[in-house]
């Protein structure tokens, strides 16, 4: 029971950034990534046929926090972000995904 409150509680902390976000709020940061730098990645973490990250989109996964990030990989989908796409995306910009973060 724990766990689901726990996934319930990481979900609702996400879905108020994400609402804060869209207001116009101030940006946050979450995992070392500033939240008004997430839309450079987005085009290269959605759909069946992502576009290759820019440079832009790269320097921004070089400076995650890539474990912290691993935890929110359940809640990606509800996000429109493909967990495949977007956990493929530190080996495009020639970084190592961290081994949990792996999408089998």
């Amino acid at each position: 029971m724990a766990h689901t409150s726990g996934n319930a509680l990481v979900q609702w902390l996400v879905a108020s950034l994400l609402i804060a976000m869209l207001g116009g709020a101030k940006a946050y940061v979450l995992c070392d990534i500033e939240s008004n730098k997430l839309s450079l990645c987005y085009a290269a973490v959605t759909g069946s046929h992502p576009k290759k990250p820019n440079e832009k989109c790269c320097e921004i996964v070089q400076h995650a926090n890539l474990p912290c990030l691993c935890r929110y990989k359940s809640i990606l989908p509800a996000l429109g972000i493909n967990p495949t796409n977007a956990f493929a995306l530190p080996s495009k910009c020639g970084l190592k995904t961290p081994p949990k973060c792996k999408v089998i």
